[in-house]
């Protein structure tokens, strides 16, 4: 088997985390298995890669553009991970991103015909997405979540551990009725749970193929994404003296960009901080919105003196805005912890053009 699968779905619901446990559960029971990480900057290190290879997963990263609009990157990439002896690969799309559908599969399809197994087009949602579609409280967003969801074989509910049964199967009944052409699963990728299903239905399922017709580039298309931006820095972070707490200073840097974003009116769907020592320690925090408590992803075991920080951050935000608020937290959480930053590269980019 050599069988490919894109992993869609919004930030923040979970598709490096299942990425990752599911290469772990599949390499382990069935055969080996790969993920690729995938976003728009130019040249950039992806936060979710480094995380993904630090935690001791096969992992690599393609950037520079959407997979979708790189079909030749992708099917060398594929090509040389199958050569490997790899079985299943997955790959995510940037979290903004509809078309996936089309542009991968449909693009694989008619310039490799016959040479990539294509899983069944795989969307997760988190409960709160769920939530605001229920309620019909999307708000400029609803239109990506929709067709996301519209383009999907299978639907995976993600994070269902926070969920008690009733919650549960209320959402995933939502999901079957307004969305009947795909399978719905619910999984709790932190914690393992429905790995196995997930697993199976990947390895066994085929893609449809279906062509739903989501507006891309149509108006409700142009007008989610025109208040979109992104931002990647990476800079490394140096004490003065003695040590610090990396897990005090994410903490305190997720904070301050959350706490800037909405002085600013504005919202952050995903920001993503990585941090990691030259000894190979390493820590992570992880804000899905900014009416939500920063997450401690992975810890630091050990205090630091020297580390190197990714920031990639994904907010309904002017670029200029979100760059500003970024680096003015970092300059006040560094000056509060005395660390010397040296910044090497911070790109933004405004998804509307």
């Amino acid at each position: 088997m050599k069988k490919f699968a894109v992993i869609s779905g919004f930030l923040g619901s979970g598709k490096t985390t299942t990425m990752m446990a599911l290469t772990r559960y599949h390499s382990a029971r069935c055969g080996k298995a790969a993920m690729i990480s995938n976003d728009l900057g130019h040249g950039v290190s992806l936060a979710d890669d480094r995380f993904a290879r630090l935690s001791g997963c096969s992992a690599s990263q393609i950037t520079d553009n959407c997979i979708c609009y790189v079909n030749e990157q992708l099917a060398g990439r594929l090509d040389s991970l199958y050569d490997d002896g790899f079985e299943l690969v997955m790959s995510d799309i940037p979290g903004f991103g509809v078309g996936a559908l089309e542009h991968v599969y449909h693009g694989l399809k008619e310039k490799y015909p016959g040479q990539f197994e294509l899983a069944p087009f795989t969307v997760l949602i988190e409960p709160r997405t769920v939530e605001l579609l229920r309620r019909g409280e999307g708000g400029d967003l609803e239109y990506l979540y929709n067709a996301q969801l519209m383009e999907a074989d299978l639907i995976v509910l993600n994070k269902c551990d926070l969920l008690d049964d009733t919650r549960r199967e209320a959402d995933l009944t939502w999901l079957r009725e307004h969305y009947p052409e795909a399978m719905v699963l619910a999984i709790s990728a932190r914690k393992g749970e429905g790995l196995e299903k997930l697993s199976r239905a990947l390895t066994e399922g085929t893609a449809s193929m279906r062509r739903p017709d989501i507006g891309y580039g149509g108006d409700a298309f142009r007008h989610a994404m025109a208040g979109l931006s992104e931002l990647y820095v990476q800079y490394r972070a140096l004490v003065c003296c003695s040590d610090f707490d990396g897990n005090a200073y994410l903490m305190d840097m997720a904070s301050a960009v959350r706490d800037g974003i909405k002085a600013a009116g504005q919202r952050i769907p995903h920001l993503k901080l990585l941090a990691w020592e030259p000894e190979g320690d390493f820590g992570r925090v992880d804000l899905i919105g900014t009416e939500r408590d920063v997450e401690v992803t992975r810890r630091f075991e050990r205090p630091c003196t020297d580390i190197a920080v990714l920031l990639n951050a994904s907010a309904v935000c002017p670029a200029d805005t979100l760059e500003a608020i970024v680096t003015g937290a970092m300059n006040s959480v560094s000056d509060k912890y005395q660390l010397e930053l040296t910044v090497f590269q911070k790109e933004g980019l405004a998804m509307g053009g």
